[in-house]
């Protein structure tokens, strides 16, 4: 009898019971709300910080520095104050919604702690980030925005380089597949990809979450392809062998890169935009300051975040469009339909697998697992004696 792809993602998805599907449902909806939730928090705290006059207490205490001693300062002071702000609603967002949906079970102790360390180094990296911008206002004139273009590609580059051996392991412990049937099978997919068996590792994702996930990070000699431990808990050999087949699309296809170039082309049309709309978002947040100058930093920060949020529906097209072929690469290597099926179905706990078209469209990352179920079927059914 002939297999209908219809019938059998159906029949996978609707295995979860109603109960699971309808909380998975709430909980996606409930993501959504929290983007323009974060963009009013964000906006909140930027006009407190403005209208406390803590920049300008910051630059008038460093008045004889250099500009870009004050722009780090003033970059320092900003993304340490917006954290301890924000962090009440990042406590019930991050952590006590988490656990509510129990998509997480790590003590608050924790993640206060990874919390802290998190919001060190981004202040850094974010102060260090803007002191170059600003220092491409004062010199490059009014292609400043363009310039800036490239700093953020530098500095995406620079960082995705970093973050698997500087970055990451601060968080969590990596470590290579442990001996056995499980890893013999993913090297012996990563040879035949050209993947460095040495690339491939385990991390305790179970520390923070409770998502079945992997993930490819790095560029270079330093990319790397990640597994968190949940995958391997109750998961078939076979489910292991498909996740893994679809990060390994992910890496030899070089989908890093063209997150590079979108981030990029992003934060070109941002700085463009700001040059030219600064002033008004000032004049709103009662701030005084030009664009060249570090004390409107809140405006600026809250201006990248009005506009990485309109910026979603393509941002998430492209990165669907990056899913599809690593999942089309794991059908057509590792030729794992059923494997590919179920571990997908095990992502519906904390992804809606069947939101309407323009939700999926505005808010979804991913394709829909409804979608990458029925083509993991279809690929089957065409592929069956």
């Amino acid at each position: 009898m002939a297999l209908d792809p219809h019938a059998a993602t159906a029949a996978l998805i609707d295995a979860l019971g109603p109960q699971s599907l309808a909380k998975a449902a709430s909980y996606t909806a409930g993501n959504h709300w929290l983007l323009l939730w974060n963009l009013a928090v964000g906006g909140l705290v930027a006009w407190a910080i403005v209208r406390s006059g803590l920049l300008d207490k910051v630059d008038a205490r460093l008045a004889r520095r250099g500009a870009n001693a004050r722009a780090f300062a003033a970059g320092i002071v900003y993304f340490l104050a917006a954290s301890l702000l924000t962090m009440p609603w990042a406590l019930y967002a991050e952590w006590w919604r988490e656990r509510d949906y129990g998509r997480t079970s790590q003590p608050l102790g924790d993640f206060l702690g990874q919390s802290a360390l998190s919001t060190l180094i981004s202040s850094v990296i974010g102060a260090l980030f803007f002191v170059g911008v600003y220092a491409l206002i004062r010199r490059t004139g009014a292609r400043w925005w363009l310039w800036s273009g490239g700093l953020t590609a530098a500095t995406a580059s620079v960082l995705m380089l970093a973050a698997p051996i500087v970055i990451e392991p601060l968080f969590n412990d990596y470590k290579p597949v442990p001996p056995g049937e499980v890893r013999a099978a993913l090297e012996g997919m990563a040879k035949r990809a050209g993947v460095p068996a040495d690339r491939l590792f385990v991390y305790d994702g179970s520390r923070q979450s409770n998502n079945f996930t992997a993930n490819v990070a790095g560029l270079g000699g330093t990319a790397r392809i990640a597994i968190s431990d949940v995958a391997f808990k109750g998961a078939s050999l076979d489910e292991v062998k498909a996740v893994t087949g679809h990060e390994i699309g992910h890496y030899v296809l070089g989908h890093v890169w063209r997150t590079v170039i979108l981030l990029s082309a992003i934060a070109v049309l941002f700085f463009f935009v700001a040059d030219r709309t600064f002033p008004r978002f000032a004049r709103a947040f009662g701030c005084r300051a030009s664009i060249s100058d570090p004390r409107g930093l809140p405006v600026l920060a809250f201006m990248a975040s009005l506009l990485l949020l309109l910026a979603q529906p393509v941002v998430n097209g492209m990165i669907r469009m990056g899913e599809n072929e690593a999942d089309q690469y794991s059908l057509e290597t590792v030729n794992l339909p059923d494997g590919l099926a179920s571990a997908l179905v095990k992502t519906a706990e904390y992804r809606d697998p069947r939101p309407g078209e323009l939700q999926e469209v505005l808010f979804y990352t991913h394709p829909s697992v409804e979608r990458r179920v029925r083509r993991a079927m279809e690929w089957k059914a065409s592929h069956t004696p």
